[in-house]
């Protein structure tokens, strides 16, 4: 597309400034995403109308979805990367060409059955559209006699598609990074049988996605015996329409990080929900809406496990569930409640909960024990009920404790339950 429009503004029709010009991207998949972002780096405005696509996609690189009438009636330059489908078949006729602003120019790099051909001639002739780019037509390669081939406000390419030497090379450096990075184990917005998210989503959502596999990892590890989890649920909060959040990444990393401290298996992406199913573990999701910032995607994750006993008698909820919750602070995850407790703890390293009477001097005994171990904290955070009677104390430590250390702090008198949990 971009070498369609910088060949239009050399064109000895009409010179054409883009800055300030509407642009309605026609479908909003891949493609149609890129040729936004790249249209709005050169100062146009963008909307985009595609029935499937999340909103989140367009809210990233703030471009506005709207309807099919919205879009082609406020457009001055219209680009098609639709399917072709019983639904978008000549879609593009007279009664729409009827409803687009005058002298609106389209670009169709997509399919040539969405266009009514004849219809675009017509439309060309009487001067609603002022000019048309195509690079696929209904018929290819199409007969010399086409009316819009010799149409001088016609500018046509020949199905280049894939075939040009930049697209070649684009494609290559794209799947080498996609290799290289799933060799290191980042996420792909690309994996055809992973949760699809588009790369300004997943952008978005990358340190959530570290939250919610270590909130999943820290739960299953407060279960007394931990295979028995069958009952999960995952709670969002979001600034945003519930509806347009999509949790699917959050939910396979949730699974994740319940699934593989208590089995063998690797789980990934693309196994997660399988998994889960074989071993019968059930996981919903509620998304609740609550007042913040709409530049963040969530406000916060909780993990509930319910039918469950605990390791940590002070992760139960007053209804019965453990639960823990944690939110992104700075884009770092942070443990932000234990049970009925509120804490706040970086998520880094390992982690150590106590219970303790709420008394001076047990930040600092505690401190020492782990000292002379040589562990180092890296984090520590108190929360308490009442003042002076029960409070829980989330210490992050970068290494692992002895055996000894741990049974120190079990010892201290003031302290009636404590945990280590792996991250």
């Amino acid at each position: 597309m971009a070498r369609l429009l910088g060949k239009w503004q050399r064109n000895k029709y009409v010179g054409v400034s883009l800055v300030g010009k509407t642009l309605a991207v026609m479908g909003f998949g891949k493609v149609g995403s890129e040729v936004a972002r790249r249209a709005k780096g050169l100062g146009m405005h963008v909307v985009a109308h595609d029935p499937y696509a999340p909103a989140d996609r367009a809210r990233a690189i703030a471009v506005d979805m709207v309807t099919f009438d919205q879009a082609i009636s406020t457009a001055d330059f219209i680009s098609l990367h639709m399917p072709l489908t019983p639904s978008t078949k000549k879609v593009f006729n007279d009664e729409t060409f009827g409803k687009m602003k005058k002298g609106a120019r389209i670009i169709n790099v997509a399919r040539g059955g969405v266009i009514d051909e004849e219809a675009l001639v017509r439309a060309l002739d009487n001067g609603i559209v002022a000019q048309a780019a195509l690079d696929v037509f209904t018929e290819e390669p199409p007969p010399k006699e086409n009316k819009l081939i010799q149409h001088e406000r016609v500018t046509v390419t020949p199905h280049l598609g894939a075939s040009t030497m930049e697209a070649q090379e684009g494609v290559a450096i794209e799947i080498a990074e996609a290799v290289v990075g799933a060799l290191k184990g980042e996420l792909a917005s690309t994996a055809v049988n992973a949760p699809m998210v588009p790369a300004e989503v997943l952008t978005e959502l990358a340190p959530y996605v570290v939250l919610a596999e270590k909130l999943g990892r820290l739960a299953v590890q407060l279960v007394a015996g931990g295979s028995g989890v069958k009952q999960v649920k995952v709670i969002y909060t979001t600034s945003r329409n519930p509806d347009d959040l999509d949790t699917r990444l959050l939910r396979a990393m949730v699974t994740k990080g319940i699934i593989e401290p208590i089995s063998s298996s690797f789980i990934n992406l693309v196994n997660a929900d399988f998994s889960a199913k074989q071993r019968g573990l059930r996981i919903s999701e509620e998304r609740i809406v609550h007042d913040g910032s709409p530049a963040e995607p969530l406000g916060s994750i909780r993990v509930q496990i319910s039918g469950v006993g605990s390791r940590f008698a002070s992760a139960v909820t007053d209804s019965g569930e453990v639960s823990v919750e944690g939110r992104v602070k700075d884009g770092v995850p942070h443990l932000t409640s234990v049970g009925s407790f509120d804490v706040d703890v970086s998520l880094e390293g390992n982690l150590i909960l106590c219970r303790q009477v709420d008394q001076p001097g047990m930040i600092g005994r505690v401190g020492n024990i782990l000292g002379e171990d040589n562990v180092n904290v890296n984090f520590m955070s108190v929360g308490r009920t009442v003042r002076g009677k029960k409070a829980i104390m989330a210490i992050g430590v970068d290494e692992e404790p002895g055996k000894k250390t741990l049974r120190l702090i079990g010892e201290v008198p003031a302290i009636e339950e404590f945990v280590f949990l792996k991250l």
